[in-house]
């Protein structure tokens, strides 16, 4: 970033800004759309019983919204391309405080469904622009330790948010779970008129629509398919029409980003190996945190009959490990690179999802609270340092896709990540439930029956999880010992 004689950046139209004072907004901001991802988590068994839907329904909360964030980010890459940064930014905080709004005035599912919809496009839009800004006001050698504090934002907001959901849900109602964003929404978007620059060179680039339709229509059928299984089951017409659909128009959508001079999300980014591998990893790793966040707190509400503070409670010292190592991890990542961090982390996920195989209606709550924690400590030893290694691989122009693809692919990969767990848990439990003719001539050994075909279906989902998880560790090994660095090549040329 080239800087005045007074040490200030210049922004895209050479004038001097404080950076610090445009890296504060973000931060704030992002966290504040953030949260939103797993603020509903706690608040589940509410919701379920409030508007009288199954689990099947109330996880398109969450996933819904994380589908469309995906749907979002690779139209949001080609927005940073047309439009004025700190436009696009304060565009999309409004966005996402009317879908805010809505949702805090839902008088049914769909509507709250719909009002979540749109939060995720205003997150789908802020999300590529904030990562996309803190990548490139910033050198590279710096790079690590910028993005280990982006790392607090993108981590710790999604941790947070089921203890923040529990408590509110335990206190008010889930209405003030939006109710106490919209300030911070309205204060970020005023603080923005004057704290933000347009950092970012634009140009005029045409969109191609017929990619987004078939995105959507792809990613879409795909997550319906997934999200369906708990209640049609894996052989029901519908789920497997949405799976050949979604898989057929995600290669036709591949196919037509390779073929086009100017593709709406740039795949060729993915021709570098180290960006792939660095993808490849993120993707898991928010498959094995998005799909345990949103498992364990039906698990210690149902199955421990905890209440919804107490699992927020129970989560919340994994929150902080991930606030506090995050901006550690990045500044040891500048260092000794991302291969011996994200190994060690991977192997700390993976023993801490082992763990979960063996919870039952009798596991003492400390041990939950000391494997979160763990699973999240090794967390931040993997996002923020790999993401960084694979910006770090690409030239200064790609940076901007290279964002777009990895969070696309991060977001729609958690998205269906957590259909399959909670698919997995549902058919399962509901495939190992007794009969209603023993409640009437056993009633305690159905109550038993209940517990354990619930304890089953988590059991297979923590198993899936684990599956996840085990695959990243092995990737790891693939990775480089130093640091790859495509910029400062480029800029030299």
């Amino acid at each position: 970033m080239p800087t005045t004689n007074s040490a200030l950046p210049l922004d895209a139209d050479g004038k001097p800004y404080h950076r610090t004072w445009l890296v504060l907004t973000l931060l704030v901001g992002t966290f504040s759309t953030f949260i939103t991802q797993t603020l509903l988590t706690t608040a589940f068994p509410t919701l379920m019983s409030y508007f009288h839907i199954t689990a099947t329904a109330v996880q398109w909360l969450t996933t819904g919204f994380m589908l469309i964030m995906g749907i979002m980010i690779p139209v949001s890459a080609w927005m940073l391309t047309r439009i004025n940064s700190k436009i696009l930014y304060l565009a999309a905080m409004v966005i996402f405080g009317l879908g805010t709004i809505l949702a805090y005035c839902s008088v049914n599912f769909q509507m709250l469904l719909i009002a979540r919809m749109i939060q995720a496009m205003g997150v789908g839009i802020s999300a590529p622009v904030f990562q996309t800004i803190m990548s490139s006001v910033y050198p590279p050698e710096k790079r690590g330790s910028a993005m280990g504090t982006a790392g607090i934002v993108i981590g710790l907001a999604p941790a947070i948010g089921p203890t923040l959901s529990g408590w509110i849900i335990d206190n008010y109602n889930w209405r003030a779970l939006f109710l106490f964003i919209m300030p911070i929404n309205w204060i970020v978007i005023i603080v923005s008129l004057f704290t933000l620059r347009k950092v970012l060179p634009t140009s005029k680039q045409p969109i191609d629509w017929w990619s987004v339709l078939i995105s959507t229509i792809g990613f879409g059928s795909m997550l319906y398919g997934f999200s369906s299984v708990g209640e049609a089951g894996w052989g029901d017409p519908v789920v497997l029409t949405t799976l050949i659909v979604g898989i057929v128009f995600i290669a036709l959508f591949v196919w037509r980003q390779l073929h086009m001079d100017q593709p709406l999300l740039e795949l060729r980014v993915f021709k570098i190996p180290a960006f792939t591998l660095s993808a490849i990893l993120t993707a898991l790793s928010y498959m094995a945190m998005m799909g345990v966040e949103m498992i364990l707190p039906m698990y210690i509400q149902t199955v421990l009959g905890r209440s919804a503070m107490d699992s927020g409670l129970i989560l919340l010292p994994g929150a902080i490990m991930m606030g506090i190592m995050s901006p550690i991890t990045g500044r040891i990542f500048d260092h000794i690179g991302a291969r011996r961090l994200a190994m060690t982390g991977m192997l700390l996920l993976t023993m801490g999802t082992a763990f979960f195989l063996s919870i039952s209606a009798t596991t003492p709550i400390v041990w939950i609270i000391v494997v979160y924690a763990i699973r999240m400590f090794g967390l931040t030893m993997v996002t923020m340092p790999v993401t960084t290694t694979g910006i770090n691989a690409l030239p200064f122009s790609l940076i901007s896709h290279g964002t777009a693809a990895n969070n696309t692919l991060r977001q729609v990969a958690a998205s269906m990540g957590t259909a399959v767990l909670i698919s997995v848990y549902s058919s399962v439990a509901k495939w190992q439930m007794p009969g209603h003719t023993l409640l009437a001539s056993a009633p305690l050994k159905y109550k038993t029956g209940v517990v354990n075909a619930t304890l089953t279906g988590y059991h297979m989902a923590f198993i899936v999880s684990l599956v996840f998880c085990a695959f990243g560790f092995a990737l790891t090994f693939f990775l480089k010992a130093h640091h790859s660095v495509g910029l400062d090549q480029e800029d030299a040329a």
